[in-house]
């Protein structure tokens, strides 16, 4: 599965971002997908994860009541929606799949990643 993340861009602190991720070759419909982010020397980080239906969902602490992932049942794209964006936002994002139809917050579960798109938020 080959994903491709884009939405990134240069945003000024308290405003938004939607980030899309999308897959070729094949669908992400039964797919746990996670988003995940890596800030300059810092190790990559879980963001956001949802299941394969949309049902279950998990975030980090950092940014749960300002970012929402979404999917539409049976649809291979995943959304990241960034609100109230912060400086400390600022990374490169990553969209990644695994093989189970369950996401993890365990970064190591997942075997299939987008190239990232950077978000920069300015102060």
């Amino acid at each position: 599965v080959q994903l491709q993340a884009f939405g990134g861009g240069l945003v000024q602190a308290g405003g938004f971002l939607r980030l899309s991720c999308a897959a070729s070759r094949r669908t992400l419909s039964n797919n746990g997908v996670g988003w995940f982010r890596q800030a300059p020397g810092k190790e990559r980080e879980m963001v956001a994860t949802i299941n394969w239906d949309g049902g279950s969902t998990s975030y980090t602490d950092s940014v749960k009541g300002r970012f929402t992932i979404s999917r539409e049942k049976g649809k291979s794209t995943v959304y990241l929606q960034m609100d109230s964006l912060k400086p400390e936002d600022t990374a490169v994002y990553y969209c990644a799949a695994r093989r189970r139809a369950l996401a993890s917050t365990d970064i190591a579960t997942y075997t299939h990643w987008g190239q990232g798109t950077l978000v920069t938020v300015s102060s």
